[in-house]
């Protein structure tokens, strides 16, 4: 067999195998090489105990590892024992994720968008959003080194719906917080007066709706800058997002979109109306009900193949693009609604807020200009309806109705009142918007309207 050189420079991304008991230097040219299930050329010796290396800081590598003590170097780049009979990587640490995501972003950036690249470009994004995936699902103490590294807000949701407020260091998220709610949060002129999350209730229309004051986002929130992962995830986990922007900084709009973005939140979208069937055999079946101009063949089955399925049956019910596609497979995007609101305007003229090019909402907290306005549209965005109970052989209590989310049905109401209600339904008498006519008797899936009465029936015994 004819001998092979080890190379001298592993490349950036590349896959080192050394020899845990003498220096990397040792891995001679006797050693034969092979490829591995990284698809990368690696040094293959015969020790008792090996180590797999993801190469993310290639100088540091190359200075470093010229004749040291591999258990000296084993603790810097943490690496991952292996038995010297399974050569199957597993459970090694998400080093470097960071680093493939831009290198896969720069290659995007320096891509030209045409009909010959889309393909390619695709598949660029598909790889990107598995790997965000796994920095949003890996645990934090992955990334921390030592463990744990902080702890995250702990928030318990209350009430008929939850808003959190997002924007940067002092743009008056706290000052707002307590116009709204009458709560107490700290307010103060300098920036990150708040350094945790400050909950309060608003009572509006009849509902009661948990306001969360977070501490403001930097940039590169979305790895973790500044809290920003902690902070997000309280995001993740509301009904209405509500973006606070400076009066003199409305440009910051798309970068705090963008961060909110690299978390997994797609904000005013709906979820794509696609539906993925594993099967056992038969490659890449394509049906839709609507004519595709965004996606091809191609592009969809390369999409799904890079998330690990090679058989199956997709369905399109509408024209999707490759974005939400790929998002349908991460199978982790949250789909929320949001308000934007433009604090301090006292300060600028009218003739500036019409010269923005974007939608929003003027307010001033300090002043608690358009508060009232400000109340309307969140219970807007959050399409709550007010559904009202009756006893069947009394009268409905119409001063405290039930709320629930826009799209509820009989079922859901069961739910909220009590959890055996729907084990024990038998059928639900309606009167109102979505009765064709007074007291209809209708199933457990019949959807709700904003002020019906309705009348739960049990099944006897």
């Amino acid at each position: 067999m004819r001998k092979q050189k080890m190379r001298k420079k592993p490349s950036f991304g590349s896959v080192v195998v050394i020899n845990s008991q003498k220096a990397a230097k040792t891995a001679t040219p006797k050693n034969r090489f092979r490829r591995n299930r990284f698809s990368e050329r690696v040094a293959e010796p015969h020790p008792k105990i090996v180590f797999v290396v993801t190469v993310f800081q290639k100088e540091w590598l190359l200075g470093n590892l010229q004749g040291q003590n591999t258990h000296l170097f084993t603790t810097a780049l943490r690496l991952q024992p292996l038995h010297p009979l399974k050569r199957k990587a597993t459970n090694i640490l998400p080093m470097g994720i960071h680093e493939k995501i831009k290198e896969l972003e720069d290659e995007m950036a320096r891509t030209q968008k045409n009909k010959a690249t889309e393909f390619h470009v695709g598949m660029l994004k598909a790889k990107i959003a598995k790997l965000k995936r796994a920095i949003i699902e890996t645990p934090k103490k992955s990334f921390g080194g030592k463990g744990g590294g902080g702890s995250g807000f702990d928030v318990k949701k209350s009430g008929d719906a939850t808003v959190v407020f997002i924007g940067l260091p002092s743009v008056g998220k706290s000052t707002l917080l307590n116009a709204l709610t009458g709560a107490k949060s700290k307010t103060a002129s300098y920036a990150f007066t708040t350094l945790t999350c400050i909950p309060g209730v608003m009572e509006h229309r009849g509902a009661q709706i948990q306001l969360l004051d977070l501490p403001g986002i930097i940039a590169g929130a979305k790895t973790g800058k500044g809290r920003g992962r902690e902070i997000l995830a309280v995001a993740r986990n509301a009904d209405l997002i509500l973006i606070i922007l400076d009066v003199f900084e409305p440009n910051m709009l798309s970068a705090i979109k963008e961060e909110l973005s690299g978390i997994g939140i797609r904000l005013d979208q709906k979820p794509p109306q696609i539906h993925l069937t594993k099967k056992e055999r038969g490659g890449i079946e394509i049906n839709s009900t609507v004519k595709l101009t965004k996606l091809n063949d191609k592009m969809i089955t390369g999409v799904i193949n890079e998330y690990g399925v090679h058989n199956g049956s997709i369905v399109f019910r509408d024209d999707a693009s490759i974005d939400q596609l790929v998002d349908y497979m991460a199978a982790n995007r949250r789909y929320i609604n949001s308000v934007t609101v433009l604090n301090k305007t006292d300060l600028v003229s009218e003739e500036y807020l019409r010269s923005l090019k974007f939608p929003f909402l003027p307010i001033s907290a300090d002043r608690n200009t358009n508060i009232n306005s400000l109340k309307d549209a969140i219970y807007d965005r959050l399409e709550l309806i007010r559904i009202y109970t009756k006893p069947r052989m009394g009268e409905a209590d119409m001063k405290k109705p039930m709320m629930m989310r826009s799209g509820s049905n009989v079922s859901d109401a069961c739910s909220k009142l009590h959890r055996d209600l729907v084990r024990d339904f038998k059928y639900a008498q309606v009167w109102g918007p979505s009765a064709k006519f007074p007291g209809q008797k209708v199933g457990i899936d019949h959807v709700l309207q904003d002020g019906d009465v309705v009348t739960i029936v049990k099944k006897q015994g």
